[in-house]
């Protein structure tokens, strides 16, 4: 069974996710977030990471260094049983694995297309995020488990990964409930016993 739309967007919204939503939004480096929806066999994943941590820089990729850095970042976060890792007798498959990296040149490709009345919200939004100067990876993954029972932990190889993250804010919502967790790379494992 898929998540459907309206329960990750709950989720998403749910109070929560306010506390780690707010440390997100203040770009801290080394802290990124992830959101996980456990529906019975059904594992939604949204993931958000500062620039910095993934490619060493919060800038567009400008050169051709910087471009490669960004593709490979992309490609490691569109492996998410690498990046956290699920215990095998869970017996996880991956449907649906989506990364990219939101910068400004996104809003450029917006502006050769886009001449509706909702472009000046578009750069009221990218004015801001150019003043900035941060860039942002975002991840959405969707898995299969077939044996959910056995989710007992989740292992951050992310870390080892990405050595420049430090922390990850985690906020799990499951038939019994919500709960919000903080992992570090001193501390890359994350018990789920007692949540389901």
């Amino acid at each position: 069974m898929r998540l459907s739309a309206p329960v990750m967007l709950g989720f998403l919204a749910s109070p929560v996710l306010a506390e780690g939503t707010r440390q997100l939004d203040s770009h801290e480096h080394g802290v990124g977030m992830l959101n996980i929806a456990i529906v019975d066999s059904s594992v939604e994943m949204e993931f958000e990471a500062p620039g910095a941590d993934l490619v060493g820089f919060e800038y567009t990729a400008k050169t051709a260094q910087d471009r490669a850095a960004v593709d490979e970042a992309v490609a490691t976060l569109a492996q998410p049983l690498t990046l956290f890792q699920l215990p095998a007798a869970a017996e996880c498959s991956v449907n649906e694995a989506r990364a990219a990296l939101e910068a400004e040149h996104d809003h450029r490709d917006h502006d050769d297309h886009d001449d509706h009345d909702d472009h000046d919200d578009h750069d009221d939004h990218d004015d801001h995020a150019e003043e900035a100067g941060h860039t942002e990876f975002h991840a959405h993954y969707v898995l299969t488990c077939a044996s959910p029972d056995a989710l007992t932990e989740i292992d951050f190889g992310y870390f080892a990964i990405f050595p420049n993250a430090r922390e990850i804010e985690v906020q799990i919502v499951t038939h019994s409930g919500a709960k919000a967790f903080e992992v570090t790379i001193d501390s890359p494992t994350l018990d789920l016993r007692g949540m389901f």
